[in-house]
């Protein structure tokens, strides 16, 4: 199943490449968007969790110096039966989390520094059990591909558009800040808001229902306080949606609503 999500994802991508380098470069440019798709889809797959760990300036965690983290995702990556992924520590006060990497081998979670300060010892170890959810269920490779296609899409985009002033035109601005992004909010949201429900039950069962759902409502209230300003593309990969989501741009949501969330890791610890 997640081998075809992955050629899923790259087709889409890929012809959306294909139909805006013909649009703004007809044949010619339909072979650059081509060129363009195979070197990011090769990029992407193997190195977009480098890419997201660089994006956020994640520190590899010495397990000496944090033993009770270091202790707990041991803990949750040993019940998930997968290797124990090395965590990353991520310099930011707003709580967080994501997991990253194209296998269970070749995996890595990253935490805030918020996460560590606002959390207790129960809170965190569910929320580790959540990420290492996804490693096991190998949404990782999903949703690290996504974040660094959605994001080479648009810069595709403002390529076509800035690099030709023939190509200024009213069209061509839809496709830039309507469609192309619009584009990849829906297969990020596709990917992401039922493997949450998942990643949420799967994490509960190895943990706590409860401590998943504290933590969950601690860290969508701060998120909401305090938003994060950063490259929205990969809100997706964050057990909360750091990001501002207001108004219209609740219908495209990354996430599920965190009540839902909630309500369902209740249901479970009854």
């Amino acid at each position: 199943m997640a081998a075809l999500r992955v050629v899923i994802l790259i087709g889409f991508l890929t012809a959306l490449f294909l139909a805006i380098g013909y649009f703004f470069g007809g044949i010619a440019g339909m072979t650059t968007g081509l060129l363009m798709a195979f070197f990011i889809n090769f990029v992407s797959y193997w190195y977009s969790d480098k890419f997201v760990l660089a994006m956020y300036r994640a520190k590899k965690i010495n397990p000496k110096d944090y033993p009770d983290l270091d202790s707990s995702i041991e803990s949750v990556s040993k019940k998930a039966g997968i290797p124990k992924p090395p965590l990353y520590l991520i310099n930011m006060d707003v709580p967080n989390a994501f997991a990253t990497g194209r296998s269970p081998k070749k995996a890595a979670v990253a935490v805030t520094k918020g996460l560590l300060s606002d959390l207790d010892t129960d809170e965190i170890e569910a929320v580790l059990a959540h990420e290492i959810s996804h490693i096991k269920n190998r949404d990782t490779l999903i949703q690290t591909m996504a974040a660094t296609l959605a994001g080479a899409l648009t810069w595709l985009s403002y390529i076509f558009i800035y690099g030709d002033e023939r190509n200024r035109n009213a069209i061509s601005y839809i496709i830039l800040f309507v469609l192309a992004p619009l584009a990849a909010v829906l297969i990020r949201m596709a990917i992401s808001r039922n493997r949450e429900f998942l990643a949420d039950k799967t994490g509960a069962l190895a943990s706590n229902p409860l401590d998943l759902a504290n933590a969950l409502e601690k860290i969508h209230k701060i998120a909401e306080r305090h938003p994060i300003r950063g490259n929205e593309s990969t809100s997706h990969l964050f057990i909360v949606n750091p990001f501002s989501a207001k108004g219209m741009s609740k219908l495209f949501s990354t996430h599920p609503p965190v009540e839902e969330r909630v309500a369902r890791l209740r249901q479970l610890a009854v």
